[in-house]
């Protein structure tokens, strides 16, 4: 086995990141089993698969890897970097959010909030699509059974894990939807962004602008707004992206009055930047925490 140790700036909340990734984990690809403080997932190297385990502790993330040499490490290293945001500013991240009454309660609840990256983009891409307009439990359900019926199976599988999210290669001309059982226009978005990630390798690389981002995303048929803003977060690391519309993030800020509109959540959202991404997830995490204690 090889181990890595990535430093990580404190506050560094491993806990609420780790529960956003176990809520999302993709049956097959990872593993945040209750009661474990790991996350574990399968991972293709070079054309090599193998599993990644990352725990937390010492102001540091330390990764096992397993069936994969040191060679990888580099690489491996900078993934883990951008999944679980290791290279943030927590101070100054706190500093702008905490200007906003509604929201310094929430930074103060949850110092070191980070902002979940991408493992694989286009895997990030797939599950944004997949969770268009329907629950992150419905989303994760679907993606399992992308992973089952078009994954790579891992030549020796470990306890729950046991495939690698398929390549655009592997999904670019397969009918998603009849497989699946879900609208046909989602699985053609998926197919669409598998043969833009084909077509151009820089699909993913980082952008200019968020504008340019949303841009570059939107013009992918079946891709919206959301979906763009959502990958744009996630995928190209943008500290600003913002998925206006999010239901959560409008029940997460309802009042007496009720929810705001996505107009005026966009309005008040003007004084987060430019760090409108952890405002949201801090606000998606305070939603889900309200939900679960209903």
């Amino acid at each position: 086995m090889v181990t890595l140790r990535l430093p990580c700036p404190p506050p560094y909340d491993w806990a609420s990141l780790r529960a956003f990734l176990a809520k999302r984990a993709i049956s097959g690809v990872e593993s945040a089993e209750a009661g474990d403080r790991t996350y574990a997932r399968t991972v293709c190297i070079g054309g090599r698969p193998g599993i990644v385990a990352v725990a937390f502790g010492d102001d540091a993330l330390h990764a096992t890897l397993h069936g994969l040499d040191s060679s990888v490490g580099p690489e491996i290293a900078a993934r883990l970097h951008r999944l679980f945001d290791c290279d943030a500013d927590p101070a100054a991240i706190a500093a702008c959010l905490s200007r906003d009454p509604a929201l310094a309660g929430l930074v103060a609840a949850r110092p070191g909030l980070r902002l979940p990256g991408a493992w694989d983009p286009f895997e990030t891409g797939c599950r944004a699509i997949l969770g268009q307009q329907i629950s992150v439990s419905a989303a994760i359900r679907l993606a399992a059974k992308l992973v089952a019926a078009f994954g790579t199976k891992l030549p020796e599988p470990t306890g729950t894990l046991t495939h690698v999210f398929p390549t655009p290669a592997q999904l670019v001309e397969v009918d998603v939807a009849l497989a699946l059982n879900m609208p046909r226009a989602r699985g053609a978005a998926i197919r669409a962004l598998a043969a833009a990630a084909l077509a151009d390798p820089d699909l993913f690389a980082p952008a200019e602008t968020l504008e340019d981002a949303v841009l570059r995303f939107t013009a992918i048929r079946g891709i919206g707004p959301w979906t763009a803003q959502y990958i744009a977060m996630r995928a190209l690391k943008l500290p600003d992206a913002l998925p206006v519309g999010d239901v959560g993030l409008l029940r997460a800020l309802k009042t007496g009055t009720g929810r705001p509109s996505p107009a005026a959540l966009l309005a008040r959202a003007e004084a987060w930047r430019p760090f409108r991404a952890y405002a949201a997830q801090h606000l998606w995490a305070a939603d889900e925490a309200a939900v679960k204690g209903r």
